[in-house]
């Protein structure tokens, strides 16, 4: 039983250092769960929906805090670091989460519990039963709790704790060190704009009263349609979606994949790094008429738009697109997003911004 108290311990401060990694690498992707979140209790909840709301614009502390807790609980637990505090905190934690991923899966709240970031997508009931094991391994820690040994492990600890906000506050200045998300550099849009394979479907026709399954619609006449069960392959779809960019009624994203383009993307105007817009608008405006075309694209509103261009006094192509499109695209706001016949080349924060020469060589 010992041994098997060990395995737990192990295994389950593995699981919580790589979930908290993996969200640490991209905390701007836990801020935007954690206010979807936000806005489903604030909906569901109605009388508590002034909490919920006054909780959004501190999403994003509350996602590294969340995230470094997930790997310092974890790493704690491997060197057996106040194990049985440790123990217990997660043994909350977990059914913290646990509620989370029940009330999202009973209730299809929300789809994906970013449990894993946006590299491993798990269904809600997948990330429930997760929760519940995780769970159980833990309550066999705590019963347990004699055989262990607390260890000083202060300035492993110590480590981990810089470590944990070094990665947490890089990610959110510059870039997440590792982008795996289908705007990333190496990745070609229009294809990602198309299923990996197309959908199956099994098909129940009825014929002389029996029922039969199909892979394939018969061509025989005879039998009768009862029932379509699929896709039986949902992963097939396209990996991009609702990848748009307009201006007025015209629609520009076909021609984005055409040439080489620098994208200046301004998720947000009011929440834009102000001090980076020179160096930026620049950098823009020193590539117009060379190979690579330069552009802005943002989600204002046109007329929140045409005040920044005449503050700028701005004469760059521009257009329109989704706000959570762009903040997938380039968590940065501002950011530098550089395609080439529909191939990423680059891709900048506004506090790594390139000169015009690295754009040029990149977009080759």
């Amino acid at each position: 039983m010992k041994l098997f108290a060990h395995t737990c311990r192990i295994l389950v401060g593995a699981v919580f250092i790589f979930s908290g990694l993996i969200k640490l690498n991209d905390p701007v992707g836990t801020q935007i769960k954690l206010e979807e979140y936000f806005e489903v209790f604030a909906h569901d909840f109605a009388g508590m929906a002034g909490f919920w709301e006054a909780l959004v614009p501190y999403a994003l502390f509350f996602s590294i805090l969340l995230c470094s807790l997930e790997v310092l609980a974890g790493v704690a637990l491997l060197l057996q670091w106040k194990l049985r505090q440790t123990a217990w905190f997660l043994v909350l934690l977990c059914t913290f989460f646990g509620f989370l991923t029940f009330y999202s899966a009973y209730f299809d709240k929300v789809t994906d519990c970013g449990c894993f970031g946006d590299m491993i997508k798990l269904k809600p009931w997948t990330s429930f039963w997760k929760d519940v094991i995780l769970l159980v391994l833990l309550l066999v820690v705590v019963w347990k709790r004699n055989i262990f040994k607390d260890y000083r492990s202060n300035s492993a600890m110590a480590v981990a704790v810089i470590a944990c906000i070094g990665i947490g506050l890089y990610a959110v200045w510059y870039l997440p060190p590792y982008d795996g998300l289908p705007y990333a550099v190496g990745q070609n849009i229009p294809a990602n704009m198309k299923n990996k394979e197309p959908f199956r479907f099994t098909y129940i026709m009825t014929k002389n009263g029996q029922e039969k399954e199909f892979d394939e619609y018969p061509t025989d006449t005879t039998y009768q349609f009862k029932q379509m069960i699929g896709p039986l392959n949902p992963d097939a779809g396209p990996r991009i979606s609702d990848y748009r960019l307009w201006n007025g009624d015209t629609d520009f994203t076909q021609d984005s994949f055409k040439g080489k383009h620098l994208f200046l993307i301004i998720q947000d105007l009011k929440k834009a790094d102000q001090a980076s817009l020179p160096e930026l608008l620049g950098l823009l405006r020193s590539l117009e008429g060379s190979p690579v075309r330069p552009a802005i694209v943002t989600s204002a509103t046109a007329g929140e738009f045409d005040a920044f261009r005449r503050e700028h006094q701005l004469s760059l192509p521009y257009y329109f697109a989704d706000f959570k499109v762009l903040k997938t695209i380039v968590r940065s706001n501002p950011g530098l997003w550089l395609i080439s016949d529909g191939t990423v080349r680059g891709k900048w924060s506004f506090a790594s911004a390139p000169d015009k020469e690295t754009i040029l060589n990149a977009s080759n």
